[in-house]
């Protein structure tokens, strides 16, 4: 989101704001919308890429909101095997009922799920039994801080061990130095998100990229 300058507002700067005045769910059904239209028109750029959209608990909660998801995909003709959408874990503990109802009519369509904030709830490693995800993400409020704070490793440890021996691959937040990137590879952690791996930017600019690459590829031939 740009402001009148052209600046980008931040995210903690207008998501508050937005779920206060009940907005989160109209602009969920924008961002799905817009995110399916944008990967069928480049449906010969993206295949076999895997896109992660986030959730908010407003939206699992709303009664249309999973009927709207199938029929964007009926419309756009979006494979569900390519979307992983991504639900925080205290969103999952307070619509429990309503968020297994959602992952599994969804998965049962092919689409990937996975457990944002990881680690922030009282109750984590229990809940994470009852809800079918394939990935579990680590929060970054552990992960930051692995290299000085033996607790935290242990943290980061303990989530990644369960997450693997559920068979569910594990993904680290807030990645933002190499040092935290060995200590990942040490812990053995599949993937990381952060600085230290790609810095945020538009969606166009990725595109452009891929195409390029493809061009190349190509005249290389």
């Amino acid at each position: 989101m740009l402001d009148e300058e052209g600046k980008i507002i931040p995210l903690l700067a207008f998501i508050p704001a937005a779920e206060r005045y009940n907005l989160m769910t109209s602009i969920d059904r924008w961002v799905v919308r817009k995110a399916f239209e944008t990967f069928s028109a480049h449906a010969g750029i993206v295949s076999g890429w895997l896109f992660s959209i986030n959730l908010s608990g407003q939206s699992l909660s709303e009664e249309g909101f999973l009927k709207f998801v199938i029929d964007t995909f009926d419309k756009t003709g979006v494979s569900p095997d390519r979307v992983c959408f991504e639900i925080t874990e205290t969103t999952a503990m307070v619509n429990l009922t309503r968020a297994t109802q959602f992952i599994a009519v969804l998965k049962g369509m092919g689409c990937h799920f996975s457990l944002d904030d990881f680690g922030t709830g009282l109750s984590s490693f229990g809940y994470l039994r009852a809800l079918n995800v394939d990935y579990l993400k680590i929060d970054g409020s552990f992960v930051r801080h692995i290299v000085s704070d033996p607790v935290n490793r242990a943290v980061v440890e303990a989530a990644n061990q369960i997450g693997h021996v559920m068979g569910i691959k594990t993904v680290a937040e807030f990645v933002e130095s190499n040092e935290i990137m060995e200590i990942l590879r040490q812990i053995g952690v599949d993937y990381a998100q952060g600085y230290a791996v790609e810095k945020p930017h538009p969606l166009k600019d990725l595109f452009s990229e891929a195409d390029r690459t493809i061009t190349q590829k190509s005249a290389g031939m």
